[in-house]
């Protein structure tokens, strides 16, 4: 088993394994600071600069040094008009200064403040949550990309080279060196036949003979040197990457705003699809969001209209699933984009209405949803009452049963403003893998 041995060089007076502590100690302390904040103000203050305080105890690398409290020292007090030799000092406090006048004896420190940007407090927030279930293409914060034609580079995969560019280069560097072409030795040769074959014996024949076998020689050595084709000539495609759209995806919130929903009710549900609404905006860029709200009737709305419109009217949560459904067929068809949905209601519904947002979402929705999320805003006293069971609303209890027969759907409850980032976190939590869903009913 090999031994490996880091020799890089320590900072003065520091230690690298202790500073790769101190900042992952760091950052967890701010992570969570900044749910704290999150979890106790408005789920809207996400998108904001925040200021994080980082305990003094955490922001000092660990070192030996003497304890203050124990032991045995020597001082040189330079002007003393205090003490006389023989007298006994009280050993200084290790935090905190003395009280009175003076300087006092110890020191202490206000804790350390992180002021983080909005971009950092939102890769903090959302660090580890990712939409499941990521089917077709992965949509990932990495852009997908295609090899497109750049020019040319002068190396490369033997695959890749050029042949008309090298034996270009090729060409035009024996012309510059002067490589002799194979038609001047050829007629050199020739002459050198010619001259041999004549019955001339005369001196001046036999010179002539003589030179041009030189002048042969001297060409068939530098065509030996200059090479047809170098290295130097050689020239090969280059491609470099261009991004292109990945795989499309679009999310569909869906918001019960009718007279049964009240303004806790409302607020709370609003609470969890800003923080949705922030989370795909920040993880996603390339995604599609589509806001319907319904009470007797559904339609889609815009953003600004989806959070703080005063609607109201009666429940019918069937018209938000066949709005979907419309848009879906018109605008988002399933072979070509990843769909996910988030709905949030009360669960009170019209009578006979949750049968048939069962009957579509059996045979319709789930069949192109990649992920169905469904968040039923309850009072928190039925928390106590109702637990994880099967009790509570209609449209709960008609929902269980898609729960139990499709992997991609989940369902969960919220009865205060501190259970929406628990439950979110529940509903959208980085899966360890993410697998293809074969299941198509």
């Amino acid at each position: 088993m090999p031994n490996f041995i880091d020799r890089r060089l320590n900072p003065k007076d520091k230690s690298l394994g202790n500073r790769r502590r101190f900042l992952k100690r760091a950052r967890e302390e701010l992570k969570r600071t900044i749910k704290e904040q999150i979890k106790a103000g408005k789920i809207a203050d996400v998108d904001a600069e925040h200021r994080v305080p980082m305990p003094e105890r955490g922001v000092g690398e660990p070192s030996f040094q003497p304890s203050p409290s124990t032991g045995e020292r020597q001082y040189i007090l330079p002007g003393n008009h205090e003490f006389t030799p023989g007298d006994r000092i009280p050993k200084p406090s290790a935090r905190g200064g003395a009280s009175g006048a003076g300087a006092g004896t110890g020191e202490s420190e206000d804790d350390f403040q992180f002021v983080l940007s909005r971009d950092e407090v939102l890769d903090l927030f959302f660090e580890d949550l990712e939409l499941p279930d990521m089917v077709k293409l992965n949509l990932k914060e990495s852009v997908a990309f295609k090899p497109r034609r750049a020019g040319f580079a002068t190396s490369g995969s033997p695959t890749n080279i050029n042949v008309g560019r090298t034996m270009r280069n090729s060409y035009g560097r024996r012309i510059a060196l002067r490589r002799p072409s194979r038609a001047d030795v050829a007629t050199i040769a020739d002459e050198i036949a010619r001259l041999e074959a004549e019955s001339n014996a005369s001196s001046a024949h036999q010179k002539r003979i003589e030179a041009l076998r030189q002048e042969l020689d001297k060409l068939e050595r530098r065509r030996r040197r200059i090479a047809y084709v170098d290295p130097v000539d050689i020239r090969f495609n280059r491609f470099e990457p261009q991004p292109l759209p990945n795989a499309s995806a679009v999310m569909f919130c869906l918001m019960d705003v009718s007279a049964s929903m009240g303004e806790r009710e409302k607020d709370l549900a609003k609470r969890f699809f800003v923080l949705l609404h922030l989370f795909l905006k920040r993880r996603y860029k390339r995604i599609d969001i589509v806001f319907i709200r319904h009470t007797d009737e559904a339609g889609e709305v815009d953003e600004n209209t989806f959070f703080y419109s005063k609607q109201s009217g009666g429940t019918v949560v069937s018209t938000a699933i066949e709005e979907m459904l419309r848009i879906i067929e018109e605008r988002y068809p399933a072979r070509e984009w990843n769909i996910y949905a988030a709905q949030a209601s009360d669960g009170e519904n019209s009578a006979g209405d949750s049968d048939l947002c069962v009957s579509l979402l059996h045979r319709q929705v789930m069949r192109l949803c990649q992920y169905y999320a469904y968040v039923e805003i309850i009072d928190e006293r039925e928390t106590e009452i109702f637990g994880t069971t099967d009790n509570g609303t209609s449209l709960w209890r008609a929902y269980r049963t898609v729960d139990s027969e499709w992997s991609n759907f989940q369902m969960t409850r919220i009865a205060r403003p501190s259970d929406i980032y628990p439950v979110f976190r529940k509903l959208f939590a980085r899966q360890p893998t993410m697998q293809l869903r074969t299941e198509r009913r």
